[in-house]
C-alpha cells in the first residue's frame, strides 16, 4: 500500500486555483450528445522504493475496430451510466477494459468536462492514485488492443516529446513512449498533469513528427 506523491496530490488543485484556458474552449454543450470518463491512473512500479516511487501512468492503446478513435492511445474509461458519478464510471470502465480492481485505487480529484464534438462525447477526467498496483489484462478486446504502464520520467524525457502538427487543421502535443504515438486529447491531458505536477523538463517544440496515417486518414477523408 502507498500514498500518493505530494506532486500527485497537488495536480488537481492546481488546475482548478488556475483553469486553463482549454476547459473554457472545449466546455460541453447544453446537451453533449453522450458522457464519459477517463482514468488517468497513477501509480508506483512495483519493487521501487517506497519513499522514493518510480511513478507510472496506464495507457491503453484503442482497438483498430472501433468506430471513434480507432487505434488511439488513450486512458482507460468510457460512458457514464445512469445514476453513477464520473469516478465511479471511469473506475468502473478500467476494470470492463483492463481488469484494474476498484478496491486497488484511490480517487485523488476530479477535473471538469471536455468536450470532443466528433463524437459528441462530453468527457470528465479523474486522476487517481493505485496505491495497490497488480497485474493487467485485456479484458474487453472490441474495445483495447493492449496495455501499457508508462514511467512519468519517460514521459518528461525531452527526446520522448515532439509537436504534432497536420497543416494548418491541427497542432498539439505528442509523446513517443513505448512504440506508443500519443497525441490528441491524451496527449493534452498528460502534458497539463505534468506540468500541475511540475514534473516537466524543457523540451523542443520545434521537433514535429508526422501523424501516422491511421490517424491522418480522418483529415484526409474530410478533405475529400
Amino acid at each position: 500500500m502507498s500514498r500518493p506523491p505530494a506532486w500527485v496530490e497537488q495536480i488537481v488543485p492546481s488546475i482548478l486555483d488556475d483553469l486553463p484556458e482549454w476547459f473554457t474552449r472545449f466546455a460541453p454543450p447544453d446537451d453533449p450528445g453522450r458522457s464519459s470518463a477517463v482514468l488517468m491512473l497513477l501509480g508506483p512500479r512495483p519493487g521501487s522504493d517506497p519513499e522514493d516511487p518510480v511513478v507510472e501512468v496506464v495507457l491503453t492503446e484503442r482497438s483498430a475496430e472501433l468506430r471513434s478513435h480507432a487505434s488511439q492511445v488513450s486512458f482507460p474509461g468510457g460512458q457514464v451510466d445512469p445514476g453513477e458519478d464520473a469516478p465511479t464510471a471511469a473506475i468502473r470502465e478500467a476494470q470492463e477494459e483492463v481488469g484494474l480492481d476498484p478496491a486497488s485505487v484511490d480517487v485523488v480529484g476530479t477535473l471538469p468536462p471536455l468536450y470532443l464534438s466528433p463524437s459528441r462525447n462530453s468527457v470528465t477526467p479523474v486522476l487517481a492514485w493505485w496505491r495497490e498496483p497488480h497485474e493487467l489484462h485485456v479484458a474487453s478486446p472490441v474495445e483495447v488492443a493492449s496495455i501499457e504502464r508508462v514511467a512519468v520520467a519517460d514521459l518528461v524525457d525531452p527526446a520522448n516529446r515532439f509537436t504534432v502538427r497536420v497543416g494548418d487543421e491541427y497542432e498539439g502535443f505528442g509523446f513517443g513512449v513505448h512504440d506508443l504515438y500519443v497525441w490528441g486529447f491524451t496527449a493534452h491531458l498528460l502534458d497539463m498533469l505534468l506540468t500541475a505536477g511540475r514534473q516537466t523538463r524543457d523540451w523542443d517544440a520545434e521537433v514535429v513528427r508526422p501523424l501516422p496515417w491511421k490517424y491522418l486518414r480522418p483529415f484526409v477523408e474530410r478533405r475529400a
